[in-house]
Order: C-alpha cells, then structure tokens, then sequence
C-alpha cells in the first residue's frame, strides 16, 4: 500500500542502518536497527503509523542530501 508519508525504505544488514526518504525528499539514515525491526516496518501495513510509532526517536539517525 503505498505511503502519503514515505516514499522508500532500504535496510542495509552489514551495517544495521535503515534508510527512510520521505515523500518530501528528505532522507535519513537510522542506526542500530535490528533487522526484525526493520522487516517489521517494511511489512506494516500503515508505514507513516508504524514509523512514528517504532523507528522516530527510537535510534539514532542523521539527515542526508536528498536524492
């Protein structure tokens, strides 16, 4: 289903970071989340729902150039 708040989700497991775009074109990349984590938002059926209620606030990120 897609999102009115995200526009893509890439999880890279080597170095346990998730990297969320948004559908502003903003870009962040969360660390140290796990992979179940991840496959559990890349699975959520609501992904802005899920993302304010499992991800935001729970790593650390940092905001990257948009693509």
């Amino acid at each position: 289903m897609p999102s009115t708040l995200i526009a893509s989700i890439v999880y890279l497991p080597d170095t346990a970071e998730l990297e969320v775009t948004f559908t502003t074109g903003r870009r962040y990349i969360y660390r140290d989340v796990p992979p179940e984590a991840a496959e559990a938002f890349r699975a959520a059926r609501i992904k802005g729902r899920h993302f304010n209620a499992r991800i935001r606030g729970r790593f650390p990120y940092s905001e990257c150039e948009p693509i």
